[in-house]
C-alpha cells in the first residue's frame, strides 16, 4: 500500500506553479521576446547594505576539509558533512538556510554545467533534518532561470526534498557594499541577507576565462546588474566575492566534471565521472584541492593566489589543514 506523504500536496502545488512559469517562459521565448532580463534589478534609493559573516566556529577535533569518493550521492554528502562534525554543527533548529548551487545554464544534469541535483537535494535533506525552518535554493541564472532550474533537475529535486526554489525578481536585490577592489556597491540577491546560514554548492568545471569555476567563482550567481563587466578583471572580481561572502559550509560537487569547453559545455565527451564530494569551511583550500581534476596547478589560477594573499584561506591544504579522504 502506498504511504501518504504529508508534504506531497504542497510539493505538487509548488511544482505546478513553477511549471506554469516555465511554460510561460517557453511560450514567450518561442514568440521571439526576451523573457528574462540580464539586469533583474529594480532601481533603489537610500540604504546601502552590508553582508553578514555566516561562518561558525567548529571545534578543532574535526577536519576542515573532507574528500569522499563513491557512487551513492546521498551517502557521500552525508559522510562528508558528518566527518566535519555533522550538519547540526552548521545549522541550528529554526534557522533559515540559503543554498547557492550553480544553476546558470539551461542544460540537463549529464552535461555537468550545473550542480548535480542529487547533491543539492542531499544538502537540503540534511539541513531540514538538523531542524532548519526553511531551506532556500537560489541562483541568478545566465539562461532563463525557470528553464535552467527545471532542465537541470534542481527544481524538482529541491521540492521533493522539502526545500524552496526562490528565483529572484527585480525586487529581490539589495544594493550592497562588497568592499572590493573591483566590486564595490553592487546589487546582491536579498535572500542572502535574510538567511541565518549560507551553504555553497558549486560544481567543479572548466571555465574559458578563469580556467575553472569552483567555490569562489560560484558567488557570481548572487549578483544582479551587468555581470559581464566583471570579466575584464575576472580574477580580482572572484577574489572580491570570496572576501565578501563568508559561507557557513561549502559542498563541492565533483561527481561529474566538465573538463573542457566550460562554463556551458554541451558535449558528453567533455564530461568525466569523478564520483567525488569535497566539503569544508575554507573555500581557497577546497578550490586548490579541486585543481587536479582539471589538470591545473595552484600557480595556474590567479584568483587563488589573490584570495590567499588577502587572507581568505590557504591553498596549501595538504600541509596546513587537517583533512580526511575516504570512500563510501
Amino acid at each position: 500500500m502506498k504511504e501518504d506523504n504529508p508534504n506531497s500536496k504542497n510539493v505538487s502545488a509548488e511544482r505546478r506553479n513553477f511549471l506554469k512559469a516555465c511554460a510561460l517562459s517557453l511560450g514567450v521565448a518561442a514568440a521571439g521576446v526576451v523573457f528574462y532580463s540580464k539586469e533583474p534589478v529594480k532601481r533603489q534609493e537610500g540604504k546601502i547594505h552590508v553582508l553578514k559573516d555566516h561562518r561558525v566556529v567548529i571545534p578543532d577535533v574535526y577536519p576542515k576539509l573532507c574528500i569522499v569518493h563513491g557512487k551513492d550521492v546521498l551517502k557521500m554528502v552525508t559522510a562528508a558533512v558528518e566527518k566535519l562534525g555533522g550538519m547540526s554543527k552548521f545549522v541550528e533548529k529554526g534557522q533559515r538556510v540559503f543554498i547557492k548551487p550553480n544553476v546558470g545554464w539551461d542544460r540537463q544534469p549529464e552535461i555537468a554545467a550545473n550542480t548535480n541535483p542529487e547533491v543539492v537535494a542531499a544538502v537540503v535533506t540534511l539541513c531540514l533534518s538538523a531542524g532548519a525552518r526553511e531551506v532556500w535554493v537560489t541562483d541568478v541564472s545566465i539562461n532563463d532561470p525557470y528553464r535552467s532550474f527545471a532542465r537541470s533537475g534542481i527544481e524538482p529535486a529541491v521540492l521533493k526534498a522539502g526545500g524552496k526554489v526562490k528565483i529572484p525578481t527585480e525586487n529581490d536585490f539589495l544594493y550592497t557594499d562588497l568592499k572590493g577592489e573591483i566590486l564595490k556597491v553592487w546589487p546582491v540577491v536579498s535572500f542572502l541577507h535574510q538567511a541565518d546560514r549560507v551553504i555553497n554548492i558549486p560544481v567543479l568545471k572548466h571555465h574559458s576565462l578563469s580556467k575553472c569555476t569552483l567555490s569562489m567563482k560560484n558567488w557570481y550567481g548572487i549578483l544582479g546588474g551587468k555581470r559581464n563587466r566583471l570579466h575584464q578583471e575576472i580574477n580580482i572580481s572572484i577574489s572580491d566575492l570570496a572576501s565578501a561572502v563568508r559561507p557557513t559550509l561549502t559542498v563541492m560537487d565533483a561527481t561529474r566534471v566538465l573538463k573542457r569547453n566550460g562554463p556551458t559545455g554541451g558535449n558528453l565527451a567533455d564530461v568525466s565521472a569523478e564520483n567525488t564530494i569535497i566539503a569544508g569551511t575554507d573555500e581557497v583550500a577546497i578550490d586548490a584541492c579541486c585543481l587536479k581534476y582539471l589538470d591545473l596547478k595552484t600557480g595556474d589560477v590567479a584568483f587563488l593566489k589573490i584570495a590567499e594573499v588577502r587572507g581568505t584561506g590557504t591553498s596549501d591544504w595538504k600541509n596546513a589543514l587537517r583533512h580526511e579522504e575516504f570512500s563510501v
